[in-house]
């Protein structure tokens, strides 16, 4: 009976302990916020002045806790790792590196929800550039959760305002885009593949895809990231801009309508929702395909 007893106390401290490893935490730290899931840190909001946009950095898997995606680099100092802009909107650059060119700037990035099962994060964004006027407000909602210990999952959500005609002309750097780790690309062996089963550059570049997954083999095990669009979004499903050497974005800019530009009325507003899947295993193994079929009905 005393085994007994011990046993079951041991299982309740082991499964304790692991409903705690369970809940999220996010903390700002001066000017950024840091979520954690359990013990292990997943991500950071950064959201500086002196940065082009705000952004996701690092976004570490799982299993291994290393990052699935990267930062700027020399020959494409541009990517910052997980994040949210766009290139040649009304004469500005809200991609590329160069504040005087344009900037997507944080004016109200704060915590709604601190701990529990998920944490909420909002920010108020403000595209501005030297001597001219703001051509768009962005409203974000960024609801991170677990849904289990191979899982960390990111949702972001955002409301695009036009404070005025907006032209955007036709462009390879809009919207949504994450730059994968290196260890985790194509030109080093990773597997780059979308929903209808198309893999690599070649296969997703252009194609109009509800998800892309990308993953490959680490020291602790096959590990990856996928995007996911939701289908209530304008334009859904955008053609996709990929890159072997780890890059990914639907990019509805890319191919607008005419083939020329994409224009939006003063006051017109555009709701876009994406998912951010960061798992272990290939994206059988994480079932990325009944898990955008379960998104589609949220």
């Amino acid at each position: 009976m005393k085994r007994i007893l011990l046993i079951g106390i041991a299982l309740l401290v082991v499964c304790g302990s692991y409903g705690q490893n369970r809940t999220l935490s996010a903390v700002q730290v001066g000017d950024r916020i840091d979520v954690s899931v359990g013990n292990q840190f997943f991500t950071s909001y950064h959201f500086a002045e002196n940065e082009k946009y705000p952004f996701f950095f690092p976004v570490n898997g799982p299993t291994s806790g290393a990052g699935v995606t990267s930062m700027r680099n020399g020959q494409y100092p541009h990517h910052s790792s997980l994040f949210f802009g766009c290139d040649r909107v009304n004469g500005g650059n809200y991609w590329q590196e160069g504040l005087d060119r344009g900037r997507i700037i944080s004016v109200g990035a704060r915590i709604i929800e601190a701990k529990g099962k998920r944490v909420v994060i909002e920010d108020e964004c403000i595209w501005k550039r030297p001597d001219a006027e703001a051509p768009v407000i962005d409203r974000r909602r960024i609801i991170i959760s677990s849904p289990s210990k191979e899982l960390y999952q990111l949702d972001f959500e955002v409301e695009m305002e036009m404070l005025m005609d907006v032209t955007i002309q036709k462009t390879n750097h809009s919207l949504f885009s994450a730059r994968i780790d290196a260890d985790l690309s194509v030109t080093q062996g990773g597997v780059m593949i979308d929903s209808e089963g198309n893999q690599g550059e070649k296969g997703t570049f252009g194609v109009a895809s509800a998800w892309i997954d990308c993953y490959g083999e680490r020291k602790t095990g096959v590990e990856g990231i996928a995007i996911m669009q939701h289908p209530s979004n304008r334009w859904y499903p955008s053609p996709w801009f990929t890159r072997d050497y780890g890059f990914i974005s639907p990019t509805p800019m890319y191919w607008p309508a005419d083939d020329k530009a994409t224009n939006l009325s003063k006051g017109e507003t555009i709701k876009l929702r994406y998912r951010v899947l960061v798992h272990k295993g290939t994206h059988t193994d994480a079932d990325i395909a009944g898990k955008f079929q379960k998104y589609t009905h949220e």
